[in-house]
């Protein structure tokens, strides 16, 4: 797997649209009117990476299957959705146990098209956004605190060290700050992660803008990818419309509608190495004859648990890893070439996996 990814914004920003033109189906009604989004709607993308096909060639695999990115479309969030409003805070349970959220923003001015507080500031948005989300976290955690509280004062120790971070996880929520930036220690995050707050999660501002804006963006999304830049966060500009026309249209006729918009690549492609940068994610490789599969880790993974991705038997039983660079791979021909000259290494369990590594895992059952 990928990542998973959130899909959160307010009501007739071109979120459904996205979500449908990314996962090039029709689960989610797309239509100009609030909530037509009425259930959470999830799809799943191959991650596109010409260094699989490259490898399946070398190696005669018979199928190629990449890692995959979960995208998760919520309904349209407004002001007052923590506490009821619109459709309520019933989605926002659905997020939390993605690896990041995607707030789409509109980034585009369109008479025709209605906004739910009639203007056009992605960054405004924004607010009303993160602001709802906050309070949804705030209350999660004030709900469940005065129970940890109690247990603490009775002398349990786990108690004692989950209060510690849910009070620094409030602290800045309180000051109308989302939870990622809170004072968390390395030896605290995993208790951290583990309270499954949404504000916690890294943020992709995603702006939704017009046909002509595509390549190179607009004024609106220029101020977004500010805000971006100012709190660590990341952005991308995507037209949903062009989006949404090149996901129907056969692969023949792709690379010639790219060109005609200014464009190289589809928006998916921009938003998927903008997700993997966030995340700090990088890829690995196992290629054989029956198939040549991508899998995803978080940079700094060691061999070990790279090899749990794919089973948890293999990093119980890890012995190690015949590895081979990717570069190595492809200039040498492959495994037996790549053997030949020296350049296959066995790596133990304190290797970390870099990007493009080719593995084959040996494990004791």
């Amino acid at each position: 797997m990928g990542f998973k990814c959130g899909i959160v914004g307010l009501p007739n920003v071109g979120k459904s649209t996205l979500f449908n033109a990314l996962t090039a189906t029709a689960a989610a009604e797309a239509a100009n009117y609030p909530f037509c989004t009425i259930e959470p709607n999830v799809g799943e993308v191959g991650v596109p990476d010409e260094r699989l096909a490259k490898l399946a060639e070398i190696a005669g695999s018979k199928e190629i299957i990449p890692t995959r990115l979960t995208f998760v479309d919520i309904a349209g969030l407004v002001r007052g959705a923590s506490k009821g409003e619109g459709l309520g805070n019933k989605f926002l349970a659905h997020i939390r146990e993605m690896d990041a959220i995607a707030y789409v923003l509109r980034c585009f001015e369109d008479d025709d098209i209605t906004h739910v507080e009639n203007r056009i500031d992605p960054l405004a948005d924004a607010e009303v956004v993160e602001t709802e989300l906050m309070l949804s976290d705030m209350e999660s955690l004030e709900r469940r605190i005065a129970t940890v509280e109690k247990k603490a004062k009775g002398g349990d120790k786990d108690a004692k060290a989950q209060l510690a971070v849910m009070e620094k996880a409030l602290a800045p929520l309180r000051d109308g700050r989302p939870a990622r930036f809170a004072d968390i220690t390395p030896e605290e995050r995993a208790i951290f992660t583990g309270l499954q707050l949404i504000t916690s999660k890294p943020v992709l501002y995603v702006c939704n803008v017009d046909e002509a804006s595509a390549a190179s963006g607009n004024a609106h999304s220029a101020k977004v990818a500010e805000r971006a830049q100012a709190e660590g966060a990341a952005s991308v500009v995507i037209s949903a419309k062009i989006e949404s026309e090149f996901s129907g249209l056969p692969p023949e006729d792709r690379a010639e509608f790219l060109e005609s918009m200014g464009l190289s690549e589809p928006g998916l492609d921009r938003l998927i190495r903008a997700g993997y940068r966030l995340l700090d994610l990088v890829t690995y490789f196992t290629v054989g004859p029956k198939e040549a599969r991508a899998w995803t880790i978080v940079r700094g993974t060691k061999a070990p648990q790279a090899a749990g991705v794919i089973h948890t038997d293999f990093e119980k039983g890890f012995i190690r890893a015949e590895t081979i660079g990717y570069d190595e791979y492809v200039t040498l021909g492959g495994e037996t070439g790549a053997k030949e000259a020296g350049k296959m290494r066995l790596e133990g369990k304190e290797y970390v996996v870099a990007d493009g590594d080719v593995l084959h895992f040996r494990f004791a059952n």
